[in-house]
């Protein structure tokens, strides 16, 4: 059932941010250390496992810490509790970082994100997730243009609908994004994805040749501000990782 289902996604996702990745790099990413900020669940990280050097898995959740480094062993990958905030590493010290539809979850998003830039190495990048607040379905809990709306609407909404008390995730707009990660090189992999889904195996979100393929061409060619989602590659400035850089 679910679960199943949940493992089947978040490989998927694991796949793209592989794909991506060694877009990216132009090459194997064997060489490469890893940290998955807000990983909880392990799956993806148990994916990225198989095509890093180390993979490191951060969560401030106890519970699911625990159970992943119960569900996924490997001589390369290790799950920690920790803070996105605070990070508990070196600075300099990952060639990598994933941080894939967690910014609405922390309490400072810009803070996470210094933190992140703090623990990368020049030339290390940041595959960086995120969704808009300028959607029409809110995916957390499903109920239209929630996101959109000012906080004391929000918090309301979702108290009549008997979802929560407090809506707490905060979303920004692709203005705030690009503002969020301002202090990176942004490598925009959005458009890339929407035209060659098959590339980094994402017809799992858009189908292969559909109605919902060509609306997001549209979208993304003519109304990028209004894209659900974005999937960036943040590169912090400087002399870089990896053999077989790409120059762009």
């Amino acid at each position: 059932g679910d679960a199943m289902h949940d493992r089947r996604g978040r490989e998927q996702k694991a796949r793209t941010m592989v794909a991506v990745l060694q877009d990216f790099f132009a090459g194997p990413l064997a060489g490469l250390n890893l940290l998955n900020v807000g990983g909880s669940a392990g799956i993806i990280d148990n994916y990225l496992a198989d095509h890093f050097g180390k993979v490191v898995g951060i969560d401030i959740d106890a519970t699911a810490i625990e159970r992943a480094s119960h569900n996924f062993r490997k001589k390369n990958l290790t799950f920690q509790l920790g803070d996105a905030l605070a990070l508990a590493f070196a600075g300099e010290s990952f060639d990598v970082a994933i941080c894939s539809q967690v910014y609405e979850h922390v309490p400072d998003a810009g803070q996470m994100m210094d933190e992140i830039y703090r623990v990368l190495k020049p030339g290390g990048v940041c595959y960086f997730a995120a969704s808009n607040r300028l959607m029409w379905i809110e995916p957390h809990y499903g109920l239209p243009l929630l996101s959109v709306l000012p906080r004391p609407l929000a918090h309301l909404y979702i108290r009549l609908a008997n979802q929560a008390d407090h809506y707490h995730e905060l979303h920004y707009s692709y203005w705030g994004l690009k503002s969020l990660v301002r202090r990176f090189q942004l490598h925009d992999y959005t458009r890339k994805i929407v035209e060659s889904p098959g590339t980094f195996f994402a017809d799992y979100m858009l189908g292969a040749g559909g109605v919902k393929s060509l609306g997001a061409r549209l979208v993304a060619r003519h109304l990028f501000w209004l894209m659900p989602g974005y999937i960036w590659v943040l590169e912090k400035p400087g002399e870089g990782a990896g053999p077989g850089r790409s120059s762009r």
